[in-house]
């Protein structure tokens, strides 16, 4: 269509819908496009959103979008979604503007319909009163951008974004007896997640396991610790005169010394493959018993029962060390394996207790919310018994700015640099 200039009705472009605009332009061509409702000009490399905006009628519910508009928003009643255009092309704009100054009481989505926001595959919120912006499409990479925002430095908050988290079970309780074996650590896993906005996630923080007495037998394996679909296996007890059957977990728990008529040790458990280790073998001794093993560790096995005599008790594994709250700290270590006659082996870095010596009774319990293991009796004292295992933890860290305040269960909550931490000692939930 020709350009029609009249003096009583001005100019009338040419129009054109996107499929069907000029294919081989002149610099400086422009023409009404009704498939964005808008402007445009061809500015020697692309064809460019011209002109300005159009004021639309107050909006109150939801709605899609169309270039070229600006959408006064009333969010007293109800939040609702402005979906962005489909198709959009590179200059394509849009205006929002809280219409009432209640976004934030009733957030306005941002729908992305299939384009990224800020570099981003996600939708987003407008989160702050009398915000106004103007949305810019870029290009398929960073998709929309907010090219001009008043009332607020921070105009989009994200729906979806990353946390660390760092998941620990409760450690195995020791072997009671002689020669008990060092409770396996509580198994541990680490990494980042999604989280999404308004969704509740619970956490579930396992016990130490009990420890293994004359009285009661033999002890309990640790509590599991759970999350965002994760497990972490509760560690595994320390071998306890031939009881083994709940050695295996996160990590394993050590094999019990042996008296001298017996011709070895008894063997550790087996520790959850990407969580833990296994326990070490328990020794038997010339005269009188062998010594306890230690537990596994997050990063080592247990060492195994010395062979002396009088023989020493089996280091338990190493923990890891993890820096998801700004400092460095290890967490479950094995518990060492005790001695009847010799030393108690050590535990493992990372709360794990340390094998009980000679007449050293009861064994002693590992680090509270480490998830590291109990110790192994001695075995020559008038209880002979084991140590508790330690309770685990689940810490998550999330971007400051995404951070929501809501959790139940009194976790303890700091910051290091631009992260909030959230550490739960005992099971409660988030709120993204």
């Amino acid at each position: 269509m020709p350009v029609n200039i009249s003096g009583t009705n001005g100019i009338t472009n040419a129009t054109w819908t996107t499929s069907t605009r000029p294919s081989a332009p002149s610099t400086g061509q422009q023409g009404y496009n009704t498939t964005i409702g808008a402007m445009e000009f061809y500015n020697g490399s692309a064809w460019v959103q011209g002109g300005g905006f159009t004021t639309q009628s107050v909006q109150t519910t939801g709605f899609t979008a169309a270039a070229g508009n600006i959408y006064p928003c009333n969010t007293t009643s109800a939040a609702f979604t402005v979906t962005l255009p489909a198709s959009p092309i590179a200059g394509n704009q849009i205006q929002i503007i809280d219409y009432a100054g209640t976004f934030a009481t009733n957030n306005i989505t941002l729908g992305r319909n299939g384009s990224n926001i800020t570099g981003v595959a996600s939708d987003y919120l407008l989160t702050t009163n009398r915000q106004a912006i103007i949305l810019t499409y870029i290009d398929a990479t960073q998709g929309w951008v907010v090219s001009t925002s008043a009332y607020t430095t921070a105009p989009l908050t994200p729906l979806v974004y990353t946390a660390s988290y760092l998941i620990v079970a409760g450690g195995g309780g020791g072997g009671y007896n002689h020669g008990g074996g060092g409770g396996g650590a509580g198994g541990l896993l680490s990494g980042t997640t999604t989280f999404s906005k308004f969704t509740t996630y619970s956490f579930t923080v396992g016990a130490g396991g009990t420890a293994g007495t004359v009285a009661s037998g033999q002890g309990t394996v640790g509590g599991n610790s759970t999350g965002i679909s994760l497990t972490a296996v509760g560690g595994g007890v320390g071998g306890s005169e031939n009881l083994v059957s709940t050695k295996n977990g996160g990590s394993g728990g050590g094999g019990d010394g042996q008296p001298s008529s017996n011709t070895g040790g008894n063997a550790g458990g087996s520790g959850t493959s990407g969580q833990g280790n296994a326990g070490g073998a328990g020794s038997a001794a010339s005269t009188n018993y062998g010594s306890g093993a230690g537990g596994g560790g997050a990063s080592a096995a247990g060492s195994n029962g010395g062979t002396g005599n009088p023989s020493n008790g089996g280091a338990g594994g190493n923990g890891t060390a993890s820096s998801i709250t700004g400092t460095s700290v290890t967490y479950a270590g094995g518990g060492g394996g005790g001695a009847w006659f010799g030393t108690g082996g050590a535990g493992g870095s990372g709360g794990g207790a340390r094998g009980a010596n000679s007449a050293e009774t009861p064994a002693p319990s590992a680090t509270a919310n480490t998830g590291g293991g109990g110790g192994g009796s001695s075995g020559n004292g008038t209880t002979r018994d084991g140590g508790s295992g330690g309770s685990g933890i689940v810490i998550i860290s999330v971007p400051t700015t995404s951070y929501s305040g809501t959790t139940t269960g009194s976790p303890t909550v700091t910051t290091s640099g631009s992260n909030t931490i959230i550490k739960f000692n005992s099971s409660g939930s988030y709120t993204a």
